[in-house]
């Protein structure tokens, strides 16, 4: 009994403490399962609070998600790490996007069992810091955030994981990622660099002023329900630097899309109790805002929504796409009328 009982605890340490390793080079996930609860939703997000809390963790916001219909609970946390950051801090500043960790707890299958899962911070790291000298160094940070996250979420009742999830790539897919199979045309096959689309530039000494003008337009627009796009609720507001600051949005309409359509053609884990299997895609939350000070200018700036969804939600499959093609459109043309707006 007693060597099994060290066996299983030596399982579980080498699950949260080994370098993040990839069974084939297009094993990596940009989404991590983490822990299978044995607890209830309620019980596992008090001790996921109680674990960032304690934790040198940043924790910046949490979100309930709206899941279609409330068949489903689901909640998204918004963290940073400073060692992260603090390796980082040289980069581009149009590269913070990797910086901001997410961590999701949502329940699924016929008896809503809670999960635990994480947007990768290591595929995150291979998408933005491809181009880095430093890319080895930095992918290595985004493996130490991973693994300090698997540290804490292991203190919840249940079981460790760490299974890569859909969609998967290797490591030089996302290195040059430009989207999916034939879908990349659908986003014009941009890098992450051409994806980031402009919606204000104003003079460099007017950075903080940008940031709060972006912030007041948020919190002045009003936000419809789950079949508009109008409105965005600003989850967090990050300065990661001087010259950087990331603001975190959603709305009811970006939420009821990205579950119903990763869901509608996934066959695994769907039934009549468990509808919407693309709950454990919600750590794509929240879409991104930027404000950045480059040389003379303050720009703010958001992400083409077709490659943004193409690296979070490919699994859903190239008819999911081509059927909902005007959404990603809908939503990046919603962000830049309500951050715009006068």
């Amino acid at each position: 009994m007693k060597a099994r009982i060290l066996m299983a605890v030596t399982t579980i340490a080498a699950l949260i403490s080994a370098p993040f390793s990839f069974a084939a080079d297009d094993d990596i996930g940009i989404f991590e399962t983490l822990h299978a609860s044995s607890v209830s939703f309620e019980a596992t997000t008090a001790a996921v609070d109680a674990a960032f809390a304690a934790s040198d963790l940043v924790l910046h916001a949490t979100h309930d998600v709206r899941v279609p219909d409330e068949k489903h609970r689901a909640r998204v946390y918004v963290l940073t790490s400073p060692e992260y950051v603090s390796a980082a801090s040289a980069e581009s500043v149009r590269t913070v996007s990797a910086q901001v960790l997410r961590v999701a707890v949502y329940t699924q299958g016929d008896e809503q069992k809670t999960f635990i899962n994480m947007a990768n911070p290591v595929a995150h790291a291979m998408v933005f810091y491809a181009d880095s000298p430093n890319y080895d160094a930095l992918v290595a940070a985004a493996r130490n955030a991973a693994a300090e996250i698997r540290a804490l979420v292991a203190r919840v009742p249940g079981a460790a994981l760490a299974e890569q999830q859909e969609p998967r790539r290797s490591q030089k897919h996302y290195n040059a990622f430009k989207g999916d199979g034939p879908a990349r045309m659908m986003a014009k096959f941009r890098t992450f660099k051409k994806s980031q689309l402009p919606i204000i530039e104003d003079k460099a000494d007017n950075f903080d002023a940008v940031i709060d003008k972006v912030a007041a337009a948020l919190a002045t627009r009003a936000i419809a329900g789950a079949d508009e796009s109008e409105g965005w609720e600003q989850l967090a507001l990050i300065r990661l630097s001087d010259d950087a600051a990331y603001i975190g949005v959603t709305n009811p309409y970006i939420e009821d899309k990205m579950i119903r359509i990763n869901s509608r053609f996934r066959k695994g884990g769907k039934s009549e109790l468990s509808p919407y299997p693309g709950v454990d895609h919600v750590a794509a939350l929240p879409a991104e805002i930027l404000v950045v000070r480059e040389g003379s200018k303050t720009l703010v700036l958001h992400y083409g929504q077709m490659w943004r969804m193409q690296l979070y939600f490919w699994d859903s499959g190239y008819r999911a796409f081509t059927a909902n093609v005007g959404v990603p459109g809908e939503i990046a043309g919603s962000i830049e009328e309500t951050v715009s707006a006068r």
